[in-house]
Protein backbone atom coordinates (compact mmCIF):
# COMPACT_ATOMS: atom_id res chain seq x y z
CA UNK A 1 0.00 0.00 0.00
CA UNK A 2 1.42 3.34 -1.01
CA UNK A 3 1.34 6.19 1.48
CA UNK A 4 -0.63 9.36 0.90
CA UNK A 5 1.30 11.94 -1.17
CA UNK A 6 2.16 15.44 -0.01
CA UNK A 7 -0.29 16.80 -2.59
CA UNK A 8 -3.22 15.28 -0.65
CA UNK A 9 -3.66 17.73 2.24
CA UNK A 10 -4.52 17.21 5.88
CA UNK A 11 -7.13 19.50 7.39
CA UNK A 12 -6.86 19.69 11.19
CA UNK A 13 -10.04 21.11 12.68
CA UNK A 14 -10.47 22.72 16.10
CA UNK A 15 -13.03 25.06 17.64
CA UNK A 16 -11.19 27.44 19.97
CA UNK A 17 -8.48 30.02 19.50
CA UNK A 18 -6.42 28.50 22.33
CA UNK A 19 -6.56 25.12 20.58
CA UNK A 20 -5.35 26.66 17.33
CA UNK A 21 -2.49 28.38 19.15
CA UNK A 22 -1.42 25.04 20.65
CA UNK A 23 -1.44 23.39 17.24
CA UNK A 24 0.37 26.27 15.56
CA UNK A 25 3.12 26.42 18.19
CA UNK A 26 3.66 22.67 18.43
CA UNK A 27 6.54 20.70 16.95
CA UNK A 28 5.42 19.93 13.41
CA UNK A 29 8.00 17.19 12.85
CA UNK A 30 6.38 16.32 9.56
CA UNK A 31 8.20 17.61 6.51
CA UNK A 32 6.43 16.64 3.32
CA UNK A 33 2.89 16.89 4.70
CA UNK A 34 0.72 19.76 3.50
CA UNK A 35 -1.50 20.57 6.44
CA UNK A 36 -3.63 23.45 7.64
CA UNK A 37 -5.52 24.24 10.83
CA UNK A 38 -9.13 25.39 10.64
CA UNK A 39 -10.74 27.08 13.62
CA UNK A 40 -14.51 26.69 13.36
CA UNK A 41 -15.84 28.39 16.46
CA UNK A 42 -17.84 26.62 19.16
CA UNK A 43 -20.73 24.26 18.58
CA UNK A 44 -21.84 21.73 15.99
CA UNK A 45 -23.47 24.23 13.65
CA UNK A 46 -20.35 26.36 13.46
CA UNK A 47 -18.26 23.25 12.81
CA UNK A 48 -20.58 22.03 10.07
CA UNK A 49 -20.60 25.39 8.28
CA UNK A 50 -16.85 25.94 8.46
CA UNK A 51 -15.81 22.42 7.44
CA UNK A 52 -18.26 22.25 4.54
CA UNK A 53 -17.05 25.61 3.22
CA UNK A 54 -13.36 24.74 3.52
CA UNK A 55 -13.70 21.36 1.81
CA UNK A 56 -15.55 22.98 -1.08
CA UNK A 57 -12.43 25.03 -1.81
CA UNK A 58 -9.83 24.34 -4.47
CA UNK A 59 -7.41 21.51 -3.77
CA UNK A 60 -9.41 19.98 -0.92
CA UNK A 61 -11.19 17.15 -2.73
CA UNK A 62 -8.71 14.55 -1.41
CA UNK A 63 -8.13 16.13 2.01
CA UNK A 64 -8.06 13.94 5.08
CA UNK A 65 -9.80 15.51 8.08
CA UNK A 66 -8.83 15.19 11.73
CA UNK A 67 -10.92 16.83 14.47
CA UNK A 68 -9.06 17.78 17.62
CA UNK A 69 -9.04 20.04 20.65
CA UNK A 70 -10.28 19.63 24.20
CA UNK A 71 -13.08 17.41 25.51
CA UNK A 72 -14.85 16.24 28.62
CA UNK A 73 -13.98 12.72 29.74
CA UNK A 74 -16.90 10.55 30.82
CA UNK A 75 -15.23 7.54 32.41
CA UNK A 76 -14.12 7.45 36.06
CA UNK A 77 -10.36 7.65 36.41
CA UNK A 78 -9.81 10.02 33.49
CA UNK A 79 -7.55 13.02 34.17
CA UNK A 80 -6.81 16.33 32.47
CA UNK A 81 -4.14 15.73 29.86
CA UNK A 82 -5.34 12.22 28.97
CA UNK A 83 -5.84 11.60 25.24
CA UNK A 84 -8.96 10.24 23.56
CA UNK A 85 -8.77 8.54 20.16
CA UNK A 86 -12.26 8.13 18.77
CA UNK A 87 -13.11 4.79 17.21
CA UNK A 88 -16.23 6.53 15.94
CA UNK A 89 -18.06 9.80 16.48
CA UNK A 90 -21.76 9.91 17.33
CA UNK A 91 -24.51 12.49 17.43
CA UNK A 92 -28.28 12.48 16.82
CA UNK A 93 -27.61 12.52 13.06
CA UNK A 94 -25.67 9.25 13.05
CA UNK A 95 -22.28 7.61 13.47
CA UNK A 96 -19.03 8.13 11.54
CA UNK A 97 -16.26 5.49 11.85
CA UNK A 98 -12.67 6.68 12.18
CA UNK A 99 -9.70 5.43 10.14
CA UNK A 100 -6.39 3.91 11.32
CA UNK A 101 -7.03 4.49 15.01
CA UNK A 102 -4.44 1.83 15.89
CA UNK A 103 -1.68 3.86 14.28
CA UNK A 104 -2.90 7.05 15.94
CA UNK A 105 -2.65 5.41 19.36
CA UNK A 106 0.92 4.26 18.65
CA UNK A 107 2.01 7.67 17.41
CA UNK A 108 0.34 9.54 20.28
CA UNK A 109 2.08 7.35 22.83
CA UNK A 110 5.35 8.23 21.14
CA UNK A 111 4.57 11.95 20.91
CA UNK A 112 3.23 12.24 24.48
CA UNK A 113 5.05 9.61 26.56
CA UNK A 114 3.52 8.96 29.95
CA UNK A 115 0.06 10.14 28.92
CA UNK A 116 -2.86 7.73 29.01
CA UNK A 117 -4.57 7.15 25.66
CA UNK A 118 -8.23 6.06 25.75
CA UNK A 119 -10.07 4.60 22.76
CA UNK A 120 -13.80 4.31 22.19
CA UNK A 121 -16.82 6.22 20.91
CA UNK A 122 -16.74 10.02 21.11
CA UNK A 123 -20.18 11.56 21.37
CA UNK A 124 -21.34 15.02 20.34
CA UNK A 125 -23.36 17.56 22.29
CA UNK A 126 -24.68 21.04 21.57
CA UNK A 127 -23.88 22.25 25.09
CA UNK A 128 -21.37 21.82 27.90
CA UNK A 129 -22.07 18.54 29.71
CA UNK A 130 -22.15 18.54 33.51
CA UNK A 131 -23.29 16.47 36.47
CA UNK A 132 -25.72 13.57 35.95
CA UNK A 133 -25.73 14.01 32.17
CA UNK A 134 -22.15 12.76 32.15
CA UNK A 135 -23.26 9.42 33.61
CA UNK A 136 -26.12 9.18 31.12
CA UNK A 137 -23.71 9.56 28.20
CA UNK A 138 -21.27 7.06 29.69
CA UNK A 139 -24.13 4.54 29.84
CA UNK A 140 -24.43 4.76 26.03
CA UNK A 141 -20.86 3.45 25.72
CA UNK A 142 -19.22 6.78 24.92
CA UNK A 143 -15.98 7.59 26.72
CA UNK A 144 -15.82 11.35 26.03
CA UNK A 145 -17.93 14.22 24.73
CA UNK A 146 -17.32 17.47 22.88
CA UNK A 147 -19.38 19.85 20.78
CA UNK A 148 -17.65 19.75 17.38
CA UNK A 149 -16.01 16.43 16.48
CA UNK A 150 -19.15 14.58 15.38
CA UNK A 151 -20.34 17.50 13.25
CA UNK A 152 -16.86 17.93 11.79
CA UNK A 153 -16.52 14.31 10.69
CA UNK A 154 -20.11 14.06 9.50
CA UNK A 155 -19.63 17.16 7.34
CA UNK A 156 -16.29 15.87 6.07
CA UNK A 157 -17.64 12.55 4.79
CA UNK A 158 -20.74 14.26 3.39
CA UNK A 159 -18.39 16.39 1.27
CA UNK A 160 -16.58 13.40 -0.25
CA UNK A 161 -15.01 10.00 0.31
CA UNK A 162 -12.10 10.81 2.62
CA UNK A 163 -10.30 9.43 5.71
CA UNK A 164 -11.34 11.00 8.99
CA UNK A 165 -10.30 10.77 12.63
CA UNK A 166 -10.79 12.54 15.94
CA UNK A 167 -8.29 13.00 18.76
CA UNK A 168 -9.19 14.98 21.84
CA UNK A 169 -7.36 15.99 25.01
CA UNK A 170 -9.30 15.68 28.26
CA UNK A 171 -9.61 19.00 30.08
CA UNK A 172 -12.67 18.12 32.16
CA UNK A 173 -13.28 14.72 33.80
CA UNK A 174 -15.69 13.23 36.36
CA UNK A 175 -13.37 13.88 39.30
CA UNK A 176 -11.96 17.09 37.77
CA UNK A 177 -14.93 19.17 36.60
CA UNK A 178 -14.25 22.64 35.25
CA UNK A 179 -16.18 24.29 38.06
CA UNK A 180 -13.73 23.00 40.65
CA UNK A 181 -10.43 24.36 41.94
CA UNK A 182 -7.63 23.05 39.75
CA UNK A 183 -9.29 24.05 36.48
CA UNK A 184 -6.41 26.29 35.46
CA UNK A 185 -3.84 23.60 36.19
CA UNK A 186 -5.86 21.06 34.20
CA UNK A 187 -6.21 23.48 31.31
CA UNK A 188 -2.47 24.11 31.17
CA UNK A 189 -1.80 20.38 31.19
CA UNK A 190 -4.26 19.82 28.32
CA UNK A 191 -2.74 22.71 26.33
CA UNK A 192 0.76 21.27 26.66
CA UNK A 193 -0.41 17.85 25.54
CA UNK A 194 -2.25 19.25 22.51
CA UNK A 195 0.86 21.21 21.57
CA UNK A 196 2.93 18.02 21.63
CA UNK A 197 0.83 15.71 19.48
CA UNK A 198 0.87 17.34 16.04
CA UNK A 199 3.64 14.99 14.79
CA UNK A 200 1.29 12.06 15.50
CA UNK A 201 -1.37 13.62 13.29
CA UNK A 202 1.11 14.06 10.46
CA UNK A 203 2.30 10.46 10.76
CA UNK A 204 -1.32 9.29 10.63
CA UNK A 205 -1.80 11.26 7.43
CA UNK A 206 1.35 9.80 5.87
CA UNK A 207 0.12 6.26 6.61
CA UNK A 208 -3.13 6.65 4.67
CA UNK A 209 -3.58 4.98 1.27
CA UNK A 210 -3.62 7.03 -1.89
CA UNK A 211 -7.02 8.49 -2.84
CA UNK A 212 -9.03 6.29 -5.17
CA UNK A 213 -9.44 7.65 -8.68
Amino acid sequence: MRSRPASAPLLIVCALGIEKIALRTGDRGGAGVRSSVLRTGMGPRAAERSVTARLAGAGMADAAVLATGFCAGLAPGMHPGDLVVAEETRDPHGTVPCVRTDLLVEELMRAAPGRTVHTGPLTGSDHVVRGPERSDLLATGAIAVDMESAATLRSAVASGDRPVAAVRVVVDAPEHELVRIGTVRGGISAFRVLRSVLPAFLEWHRSLPLPRR
